[in-house]
């Protein structure tokens, strides 16, 4: 049986990326034949690769997502990368074509994922009425871009960190540690500043001193003194919790 094949279109280089590491880890079966940095190569590759997929973002130079699905009608399935609520809303409703919003959520990924192969087995459905509805959509605030990467110190080589692998940030004189489950890490930003550029969901201040990443907490309690302590799941100290953030685990 043959392979499915996919197009990225995504101005962004590091998100593109980002998209086809996490398109090739959820569906490995998938050959992304082309990538596209503006809606003119998009629309190139639409022609040349006639691709089964074709994941667009809705904004790019040259032609805009909604030109390029408005020449894949019919040709190729369609899953939007947008950072515009209104628009993947409007899209997703419609049922024709899926979504995924940036900042890149590897669970919303597969579910568009997921349907999109649902359908690779029936001919692309028309999107002239998608579109044109996209396209009378009132211009969208976007949606708040939060900080993906950072660049930290480890002894005297320089890495890469995606926020993702960062268990907690933690004040430390003049820099900021950075806890992973590999280790620690030394950058330069102040923790007022990664409070304002960290996604608050994702990241939750329980200290002047300390931001722990929620999906990294393993529970808390409070010690032999009363105070209220986090565990991690992949590390074994445990962080102290000022009571000023202690209502964020009631329900923990």
């Amino acid at each position: 049986m043959k392979a499915p094949t996919a197009v990225v279109a995504e101005d962004e280089s590091t998100l593109r990326a980002e998209l086809i590491e996490q398109i090739g880890a959820l569906w490995p079966e998938v050959a992304i034949v082309g990538e596209a940095i503006d809606g003119v190569q998009a629309l190139r590759l639409l022609d040349e690769l006639r691709p089964d997929v074709l994941f667009l973002d809705i904004h790019m130079p040259g032609a805009t997502g909604l030109e390029v699905a408005r020449q894949a009608s019919g040709r190729s399935h369609v899953v939007f990368v947008t950072a515009y609520d209104e628009h993947a809303v409007a899209a997703f409703d419609h049922g024709a074509v899926d979504y995924v919003l940036k900042p890149l959520s590897a669970a919303r990924l597969f579910t568009a994922i997921s349907r999109v192969k649902q359908r690779l087995g029936d001919a692309p459905g028309d999107l002239g009425a998608v579109l044109d509805r996209l396209a009378t959509l009132p211009a969208a605030t976007p949606a708040r871009t939060w900080l993906r990467w950072i660049n930290a110190s480890v002894g005297q080589t320089l890495k890469l960190i995606t926020v993702d692998e960062v268990l907690y940030f933690q004040a430390d004189n003049k820099y900021t540690r950075v806890a992973t489950r590999e280790g620690e890490a030394l950058i330069r930003k102040p923790l007022k500043e990664l409070v304002d550029e960290l996604d608050p969901q994702q990241f939750w201040q329980i200290h002047r001193s300390t931001l722990v990443n929620v999906t990294a907490i393993a529970g808390a309690n409070r010690d032999f003194r009363g105070r209220l302590q986090v565990k991690l799941k992949d590390r074994n100290e445990s962080l102290l919790v000022a009571e000023s953030y202690a209502h964020l685990f009631k329900q923990m």
